[in-house]
């Protein structure tokens, strides 16, 4: 069964993804970056919603994650050739075999979970948001297992993701950093409040959301 507040969370993602890569169209508008941080971690907690949901492992969840992560490469490089890192499908396939991990305890399962940290923490720098990013998904399914406290962690991922910014860590207590890393933890509580709506009159987000992380980085490479 489709999900109005799960649905809500991935627009919301999607949109705030877009306002972020408006930067790079609109260099001068600073408080993008700020909007933006609400993205990735509205990912991860979608994705932590969809694995919490499954009734048993799906590997075309992983496959698709795989080849849009091929497939956004180039665009992702079109608009940032200075970018140090790869897009961010990457860090979200990795997360998902965390995720998996946890969710599916014990056996060759639990084992590519453990993997995938490692390869995270191999590849920290050339991952988005790093090790954090990649562990955030299941820090998200921890807290949705057992709540209360718990949900300070993936908090506390997010920050850490953002950390990976070479600008945060050198102005850490600069204004702009502080209210940006907040955006970035106040991201998880944004996502719990849009998980309790049930009714919406946006469409479902269904496996076009794939394709669109390309299409717009190729749209906005057009404009650059």
């Amino acid at each position: 069964m489709r999900s109005a507040g799960l649905d809500l969370v991935k627009w919301v993602a999607m949109a705030t993804m877009v306002v972020d890569h408006l930067r790079y169209l609109w260099p001068q508008a600073h408080g993008l970056f700020i909007v933006g941080r609400l993205a990735f971690p509205l990912f991860c907690l979608a994705m932590a919603v969809n694995v919490a949901r499954a009734s048993a492992l799906k590997p075309h969840y992983l496959g698709w994650m795989i080849a849009f992560a091929v497939l956004s490469e180039a665009p992702y490089r079109w608009l940032d050739a200075d970018s140090q890192t790869f897009n961010i499908m990457p860090t979200l396939a990795l997360g998902l075999l965390v995720a998996w991990g946890v969710r599916y305890r014990g056996g060759w399962m639990h084992l590519a979970g453990l993997g995938a940290v490692a390869l995270a923490a191999l590849y920290h720098q050339r991952l988005m948001y790093g090790l954090p990013g990649v562990l955030l998904p299941a820090a998200c399914l921890l807290a949705l297992q057992r709540g209360g406290p718990a949900w300070l962690l993936p908090c506390v991922l997010a920050i850490g993701g953002n950390l990976t910014n070479s600008w945060l860590r050198d102005h850490l207590l600069a204004p702009i950093s502080l209210i940006t890393l907040s955006a970035a933890a106040l991201a998880i509580g944004v996502g719990r409040l849009l998980l309790r709506v049930e009714h919406s009159p946006l469409p479902a987000v269904r496996r076009w959301g794939y394709l669109f992380y390309p299409a717009h980085l190729g749209l906005f490479a057009l404009f650059v």
